[in-house]
């Protein structure tokens, strides 16, 4: 089956630092400059707890409650940064916590439709407090570690108090919204 588009050549329509607007045929999506690629990390402690950030985000203009997560190789000069690595750092700088083992639960894409980014999961497993997050400066970020019980009520009032829940939290709520709890 022919896929109108896909042999159309690709135009750049805009490019920033992190993002650049490109066109295919009739087709408009964003990717991410330079290769840059994102980790995003599932921590779940011992206790059954799930460390969760919440952060502004200037796209939706409000907080957003998501998994840890970061640019891989943002740095130019850390472009070929492995993700494992990467997912470790941003770890502990959002959250305050470091894994003592991290596991590369491969590659993902959020919104295929209009966004060509993926990101690598990353399994943290063997977590402690080293710090207090918050992420580095600017960021703001606030940590939350919810017990997976309480996750759904913990989201629920999260919404309702104005924050948005990225997509991601689906994989905290998945068997539970199968099961139509």
């Amino acid at each position: 089956m022919a896929v109108p588009d896909h042999d159309a050549p690709e135009e750049v329509m805009w490019q920033g630092r992190f993002v650049t607007a490109k066109k295919r045929g009739r087709w408009e999506y964003v990717s991410r400059s330079r290769g840059i690629r994102a980790a995003v990390i599932l921590a779940i402690d011992e206790e059954d707890h799930v460390l969760l950030v919440e952060q502004y985000r200037v796209p939706l203009g409000r907080s957003c409650i998501e998994l840890p997560a970061g640019l891989i190789g943002d740095d130019d000069s850390a472009a070929d940064e492995d993700p494992l690595a990467a997912a470790g750092r941003e770890l502990e700088e959002e959250t305050g916590y470091r894994a003592d083992r991290l596991e590369d639960m491969g590659c993902f894409y959020s919104s295929p439709g209009m966004v060509s980014e993926s990101f690598t999961l990353v399994r943290a497993r063997g977590l402690t407090k080293v710090g207090d997050g918050g992420g580095v400066e600017g960021e703001n970020i606030t940590v939350h570690r919810v017990p997976r019980t309480v996750l759904p009520r913990f989201l629920d009032e999260k919404r309702k108090a104005g924050c948005g829940v990225d997509v991601r939290m689906l994989l905290l709520l998945g068997q539970g919204i199968i099961e139509g709890e």
